[in-house]
């Protein structure tokens, strides 16, 4: 019994009644169908004979449509049924498959909208970097040309300074051979000199050469050198000096051409920044 706060109705305390059992068969009188053959042979004479029903074309054809339906119902009803249920199964399979493929899309199409919320901050953040990068390529451009004039100018400098060094070296190469010949040449035509010479050698050896004792040889070579500084004052031919300039000037003048510098050199070796 149902729990009420309310009292309990009378209808709650009757028993529920049985439903009544159907008895199916002919007409629910529980006989067998068949019985109805009999009966309908007997009652269509009377029906027949009495016209009660008459049998004519529309009556044929629609016992025909009956017989057909029937027919078909009881033999191919199953067949039809499970055609047209596979049928609607397939085509809500494929329905089914469609709507999945446009769910998957749409989720894809969903996940890329999310990713790219931030696009605006990131394009902001790249234009910020581009600004950025601008502005020191704009000061890194303003500085660069600077330093390539720097570079330029340390590259002629060295130059000169290594064809000054290479002309010094050649001039004291000369020089000594000069004067390696020419003491050579007194000594070999000079008694007193190669005996100077000699001694010289013989104290040295002995160790009895006094203290400030000048050597022939060395003295000859000072000698000769005085000379030729004496005799260099007094030239006044400068041509041989001209020419090494002029050979510097132009060998300078090509690099500055070859290596593209800003500067080109005039005649005098004067640097002329291009325009």
């Amino acid at each position: 019994m149902a729990f009420h706060a309310s009292a309990p109705r009378d209808e709650e305390t009757k028993e529920t009644a049985p439903a009544p059992v159907e008895k199916g068969g002919l007409f629910g009188t529980g006989l067998s169908e068949w019985f109805a053959l009999p009966i309908g042979m007997t009652a269509a004479v009377p029906i027949l004979k009495l016209d009660w029903y008459v049998v004519n074309e529309e009556t044929q054809l629609a016992a025909v449509f009956v017989a057909f339906s029937v027919a078909l119902w009881s033999q191919g009803g199953d067949a039809i049924h499970n055609a047209l249920d596979e049928r609607a199964k397939t085509l809500l399979k494929d329905h089914n498959e469609a709507e999945d493929k446009v769910i998957v899309a749409l989720e894809q199409k969903l996940d890329f909208l999310k990713a790219n919320q931030n696009m605006v901050n990131d394009f902001e953040a790249i234009n910020a970097i581009r600004v950025d990068s601008y502005e020191k390529l704009n000061a890194a451009g303003a500085i660069k040309p600077q330093h390539d004039l720097k570079v330029q100018m340390e590259r002629i400098l060295n130059m000169i300074a290594q064809e000054e060094a290479t002309v010094t070296e050649k001039t004291k190469v000369a020089i000594m051979a000069e004067a390696t010949a020419v003491v050579t040449e007194k000594f070999s035509t000079s008694k007193e000199l190669k005996k100077a010479a000699l001694d010289a050698a013989i104290a040295q050896i002995k160790g009895s050469a006094k203290e400030g004792t000048v050597d022939p040889v060395r003295a000859q070579f000072s000698m000769f050198l005085k000379q030729k500084a004496e005799a260099a004052a007094k030239i006044t031919d400068d041509s041989e000096e001209k020419a090494q300039r002029a050979a510097l000037i132009s060998k300078m003048s090509a690099v500055a051409k070859s290596e593209g510098m800003f500067m080109e050199f005039d005649a005098s070796g004067k640097p002329v920044m291009k325009s």
